[in-house]
């Protein structure tokens, strides 16, 4: 055997052994699978096809390439390895209460690796940064937004507005988008109080007929905001614009995001909740 297919057999065999010890994920639509595992083995699998096949023999370049990709995946695992055993000695879990997007790491520039569903019962491993928590789902090490863990299970929430109803207080609206007007009927049956609504305007998506302005403000206005929210499929809803916060489909898994501050209170959303449809 040459030299340098030589070492590609030795590196795919210690490759195989470290992957082989790391943890199974239960659930393939939850976790993504490592990018460096997945590298890794690609590349030596490529360069043990080459080699057997006489083909050509293996560069330099490959073999750099199938260890770094080695060396990455021994990372994940020492990170994953090092998350079990902070959690492990912490011995404590939290409870999703929203569905959560699930990071590699605690930066902006972290990669997005699944999510996770509301409700769920995770071990924690007590670091905590830039506003996110480090976690370990099936074993390996996650971090999701730190404000939507709970120590306690989160209760179900008490009956309250659904949809369907009719609007009898006299309200109506002109609009682009029939789910606009599911919009308005929806609130002004769980909300009667509420006769104010603005559709068309001469910008953005009120100029294109797709949103609307539900004037309301305070504790309602966020009652009206978050049963949007919980129903924005059934509604058509791409996003909503509430006391200067937003929430929109793309984004879900972060929940409500702060916005930065547009000089008054209505540019701000605090006198209106603003809906955007698709």
């Amino acid at each position: 055997m040459s030299a340098p297919l030589a070492v590609v057999a030795t590196l795919s065999a210690v490759t195989m052994g470290v992957l082989s010890a790391s943890p199974e994920s239960s659930g393939s639509d939850l976790l993504a699978a490592s990018s460096s595992s997945t590298d890794t083995s690609q590349s030596l699998a490529n360069a043990t096809a080459l080699s057997r096949r006489g083909e050509t023999t293996v560069s330099r370049s490959q073999i750099r390439t199938a260890a770094k990709a080695e060396s990455a995946a021994r990372q994940d695992i020492e990170v994953d390895q090092q998350a079990r055993r902070l959690a492990k000695r912490l011995d404590d879990t939290m409870w999703t209460t929203e569905a959560l997007n699930l990071w590699d790491g605690p930066s902006e520039k972290s990669e997005k690796l699944g999510v996770i569903d509301a409700l769920r019962q995770v071990a924690v491993t007590g670091r905590e940064q830039a506003g996110r928590t480090q976690v370990v789902i099936d074993g390996q090490s996650r971090w999701v937004t730190s404000d939507y863990l709970a120590q306690a299970k989160p209760k179900p929430e008490p009956e309250g507005p659904s949809l369907g109803g009719s609007c009898g207080n006299g309200s109506s609206i002109d609009a682009g988008r029939a789910s606009l007007y599911d919009i308005h009927d929806v609130v002004c049956a769980n909300w009667p109080e509420i006769t104010s609504y603005g559709t068309w305007r001469g910008d953005g998506e009120h100029g294109q007929g797709r949103a609307i302005d539900i004037m309301t403000s305070g504790e309602t206005g966020w009652a009206v905001a978050n049963f949007l929210r919980a129903n924005y499929s059934a509604l058509g809803i791409e996003y909503i614009i509430y006391a200067q916060n937003i929430w929109s489909v793309e984004r879900a898994g972060e929940g409500w995001r702060g916005m930065s501050d547009r000089g008054s209170a209505t540019a701000n959303h605090y006198d209106h909740v603003h809906v955007t449809v698709y």
